[in-house]
């Protein structure tokens, strides 16, 4: 049964809040055993909305939810299970949210907007690459917490103030034919933060933010269950980055497993891939604990402004595991060298090249240390410089 939020009071008028209608819409078709709420052509300015199992948010082309610019209109995101005290940011603000919910849904060509920009102090110099970091708490656009089968789908995200979305814990996740769009000078702007979720796919899809645009973790830190990330599959689409294109997992971080990278073009002033591990990001004098494996990059174009591939442990972190990754089909411009960096703690092992093109400006095309069972089959180097004397 469809529900539509002029039914239920919202103006659209982009001055009134809506919020109460637009709630009150989704309670009603919750209550009714579901159905699709449907936003109508307008902006509807809002506060914090919660999603309920069986309910689909639609919007149609022409309709833009419009996050409030005040931080204090967003609620902090509680659930049991989920230490919210130690999220990434030191906040939980959002703008739309659910957990424990079942069969929920974001479609339509429509917009959801968080006003990025007004969270930020944007009077910098034009060589500055990042807008002045605010002090105030900066809500994510969507949370999402032991939830199953979620679909979102041909929705565009402008403008998040800080990650887009943030699925935690999820399974049966299907991201399809969607837009994150950001000013590019706004940090911590992550696109799709897939954390601790099982049998997920994000496909067809176009992500252009500051930050980095597809990351996969497993944070130990917010979960009172261990931590698990794995049959996740991101294919056909196209990253733009000022940070990285893809992150994988950080040192804090527990199970990362068995995902697959396919058909992706990456772009950017920033990295192309990158598995980093510093100090900086350990949590709760824990001096590493990740074990990350059977992960899988194939038939991606990489031209990156600084390591098109990077995976990095700093003196001192103890992994369990960072193994068994293979790169297929890649054909590389960079800045930097390819850099495979362990420590004495923790080696980087059985890394596989198969099929890669490289060329980089940099006097190196490879950098390994602390490595063991990295193999090559049918691998070229070649530095932009040396090219250039030719």
């Amino acid at each position: 049964m469809n529900y539509s939020l002029k039914e239920f009071g919202a103006t659209g008028d982009g001055k009134t809040f809506d919020t109460s209608s637009i709630q009150k819409a989704i309670d009603t078709c919750a209550s009714a055993g579901g159905g699709r709420v449907i936003v109508e052509p307008g902006t509807y300015l809002t506060k914090t909305i919660y999603l309920q199992s069986n309910v689909e948010l639609h919007l149609v082309a022409g309709a833009k939810l419009q996050g409030s610019d005040n931080p204090d209109d967003y609620d902090d995101f509680t659930a049991r299970g989920f230490k919210h005290e130690n999220a990434a940011e030191g906040n939980t603000k959002c703008l739309i949210c659910a957990s424990f919910a079942e069969n929920i849904a974001i479609t339509g060509s429509g917009e959801i907007n968080g006003a990025g920009a007004s969270f930020y102090d944007t009077d910098i110099p034009d060589n500055q690459k990042f807008y002045g970091k605010p002090e105030i708490a900066r809500p994510r656009m969507l949370m999402l917490y032991e939830c199953r089968n979620v679909k979102i789908e041909d929705t565009s995200f402008i403008d998040s103030p800080c990650w887009t979305m943030w699925l935690i814990a999820c399974e049966e996740v299907n991201i399809h034919r969607v837009k994150v769009l950001a000013d590019q000078k706004m940090i911590n702007n992550d696109g799709i933060d897939i954390d601790s979720c099982r049998n997920v796919t994000v496909s067809d899809s176009f992500l252009k933010t500051g930050d980095d645009s597809i990351i996969v973790r497993a944070i130990q830190p917010v979960l009172e269950k261990p931590a698990i990330c794995e049959r996740v599959t991101i294919t056909n689409c196209v990253l733009d980055s000022c940070c990285q294109g893809i992150r994988v997992g950080c040192p804090s971080d527990n199970i990362i497993r068995n995902c697959t990278f396919s058909n992706l073009v990456i772009d950017g002033i920033g990295s192309g891939i990158n598995i980093d591990n510093p100090k900086r990001y350990l949590k709760f004098d824990c001096n590493g604990l990740m074990d990350l494996h059977n992960i899988m990059f194939s038939n991606i174009t990489i031209n990156s402004g600084s390591y098109p591939i990077r995976i990095y442990v700093e003196d001192g972190i103890k992994l369990q595991r960072l193994s068994g990754i293979t790169f297929s089909d890649i054909r590389i411009t960079g800045e930097e060298p390819i850099t495979l960096t362990g420590c004495v703690e923790t080696a980087i092992e059985d890394i596989r090249f198969n099929n890669v093109q490289v060329e980089t400006s940099n006097s190196s095309c490879i950098i390994c240390n602390h490595c063991q069972g990295i193999k090559m089959n049918n691998v070229e180097f070649s530095t932009l410089k040396d090219k250039d004397k030719d």
